[in-house]
């Protein structure tokens, strides 16, 4: 697969960018150069992450202090849905229901694959800019345009969809069961469907780009991991949100056009409708094809990010390589056969139930390998203690512990006793959640000077991540042991059941920890802001590292590199490398650029 054939096809790019005057216009909104279209994604994926990050607070005040009176209720909800400042119900599934498809598509979909794969892509592979610019615009628009509809339900008289982030019909397919399942939950799907439209565009933008215009020299196995791992991402997006779009479409046609996909002997108030034999478990299967693919969707880019700041920061090739490639590439195939684990009490088959089991827990090996591959990469390395990579050890760490937890929900046996408990909403947020945000956070950090050309303040950096931590372990690992008790998630209060009153107090604690933990988001924020317009300027290289994209001017140009794109001659992870006579290869520095040709007698390391 060398990609030595793809050079002559660069060459009309060289000049490209020069020979026409941008308006503001085609240069900061509709521009079809890949780094601006990885701004507008990481700043809209940051604003819609303020308001899912928002929602949950106002839901998690109501669970700690249940149908109690509060202001701010009154103040964003209105009398309609917080009388005298009081939650009601339905708001309550609503907000749980916006905040969780915001958080899992529209800010770590978003803003991982969005961003980064835009951003690093051409940077790193060595290309002018994406294969089509024109398609990597349409996709951030329609991002945007679902991001608007989707904030727009909130605002219809009947309400915001109300049946959970997972919409299962028959509540999300009947307009008369519930307030929010009339207009909101047709923008919601409608929404859904744009976003999958975005998201095929981008993910075929970026697999085309990596096979077809990588620069001389770029072999696939001297692709840095991040590019691996947006590559394989792309792959599994092309392959399960068709199956979300289908599910979408087909739940519209049984809301709207009569049909019966989902829906099967239905009485609503005594009255009996005439849908006849669809099923509601049709949806589950369908919804889940593309729902734990999607979970790798999120977690496989800031796998990759995590490892390449790893290595920047520990001075030390990655551990592992080809083994790191492979797990990707097993965590990819895997993670499209597992779904029916979401289904363990939907009255499956106990043998199916044993067959997802088995793919489960087999998931944990490449899980683990990865983790290992980190954990060595740190060991004895030369640490550089700066805030991204702080974020990068703080993901392995809700990784691993997220992901012990995943064992015991793959189970089938062990599922059934804490399914839609606490335990579950304990153990994907870590594992999926706080990971994610954390390799987002870290790629923010670590990229800021390629993307704004301006240095991040490192000591807020340093109060963001530390209280995020604490915070964010105070929020989740309490959720495990009201999850083993037997809470259940979703409901606005357990007020009704006296054997959950001795774990009030508990809930007083998450919320507490969650308020200081949303809070601490604004010192971000106010770095992020902050930084683009008065950071200290960055340098051309600034974590002294190997790959491609630093090689680049820190002025932006449309099309990367002033002159001839360079040339690849080694892997991405020469860093602390030696000659037989214990020197750096370059005298006098620890890292050698992917550039620089091979010394004589100097071994390709690629292990």
């Amino acid at each position: 697969m060398s990609a030595i054939a793809n050079a002559p096809a660069h060459d009309h790019h060289d000049d490209h960018g020069h020979h026409h005057k941008e308006t503001f216009i085609t240069k900061y909104i509709f521009s079809q150069d890949h780094k601006m279209i990885a701004k507008q994604y990481l700043i809209t994926g940051l604003i819609m992450g303020i308001i899912g990050i928002a929602m949950s607070v106002l839901f998690r005040i109501q669970l700690a202090w249940p149908e109690q009176s509060f202001w701010i209720f009154e103040a964003l909800l209105g009398d309609r849905w917080a009388p005298e400042g009081v939650m009601s119900p339905s708001i309550y599934l609503a907000l749980v229901t916006i905040h969780g498809t915001i958080m899992v598509f529209f800010v770590l979909t978003a803003g991982l694959s969005g961003t980064f794969s835009n951003l690093l892509i051409p940077l790193q592979i060595g290309a002018r800019d994406m294969a089509s610019g024109f398609l990597n615009m349409v996709s951030y628009w329609l991002f945007f345009l679902s991001s608007v509809i989707m904030l727009s339900s909130l605002f219809v008289e009947s309400g915001p969809a109300m049946a959970g982030w997972t919409i299962y019909p028959p509540l999300s397919a009947l307009p008369q069961a519930i307030s929010g399942s009339g207009t909101g939950m047709t923008l919601w799907l409608v929404s859904m469907a744009i976003f999958i439209a975005s998201s095929l565009m981008g993910s075929l933008n970026y697999i085309v780009t990596v096979i077809n215009l990588r620069t001389t020299g770029m072999s696939m196995t001297r692709l840095p991991l991040t590019i691996w791992a947006f590559f394989v991402t792309a792959i599994i997006g092309v392959v399960s949100f068709p199956v979300l779009l289908s599910a979408a479409l087909l739940l519209i046609m049984d809301r709207s056009f009569g049909t019966s996909f989902f829906l099967s002997d239905i009485f609503i108030q005594g009255e009996v409708l005439s849908h006849q034999g669809g099923s509601p478990v049709l949806f589950e299967h369908l919804f889940w094809f593309l729902g734990h693919p999607e979970v790798y969707i999120v977690i496989l880019p800031a796998m990759g990010l995590v490892s390449e700041i790893m290595a920047t920061n520990s001075r030390k090739p990655i551990f592992g390589y080809r083994a790191m490639i492979a797990s990707i590439l097993a965590i990819a195939f895997l993670s499209t056969i597992v779904w029916g684990h979401h289904m363990f009490i939907s009255g499956m088959n106990p043998f199916l139930g044993s067959v997802f089991t088995f793919t489960t827990l087999l998931i944990a090996i490449p899980s683990a390998v990865k983790a290992f591959n980190w954990i060595t990469t740190l060991w004895k390395g030369n640490l550089q203690m700066n805030p991204g990579m702080l974020f990068s050890i703080g993901f392995v760490s809700t990784f691993i512990t997220g992901g012990l937890t995943g064992i015991i929900l793959g189970d089938s046996t062990l599922d059934i006793n804490v399914h839609d408990t606490y335990f579950v909403v304990a153990h994907f947020h870590l594992v999926m959640g706080i990971s994610a945000l954390y390799g987002l956070l870290a790629g923010v950090y670590h990229w800021f000077p390629k993307m704004f050309g301006r240095m991040m303040n490192k000591n807020l950096g340093y109060i963001h991540f530390w209280v995020t931590a604490v915070g964010a372990y105070g929020v989740f690992f309490p959720m495990h042991f009201i999850g083993i008790a037997g809470l259940p998630r979703r409901y606005y209060t357990n007020t009704n059941f006296p054997y959950f009153d001795d774990y009030a107090d508990v809930n007083v604690i998450i919320t507490v920890a969650a308020i200081i933990t949303a809070a601490v988001q604004l010192v971000f924020l106010y770095n992020f802001f902050g930084s683009i317009f008065f950071g200290k300027k960055a340098t051309q290289n600034p974590w002294k590292a190997t790959t491609l994209e630093w090689t680049t001017p820190v002025e932006h140009i449309h099309g990367n590199w002033p002159g001839k794109i360079p040339s690849v001659y080694r892997w991405p992870y020469d860093y602390s490398k030696t000659d037989e006579h214990g020197e750096y290869v370059i005298k006098g520095q620890d890292f050698v650029p992917q550039t620089v040709p091979l010394q004589k007698d100097e071994e390709e390391l690629n292990h």
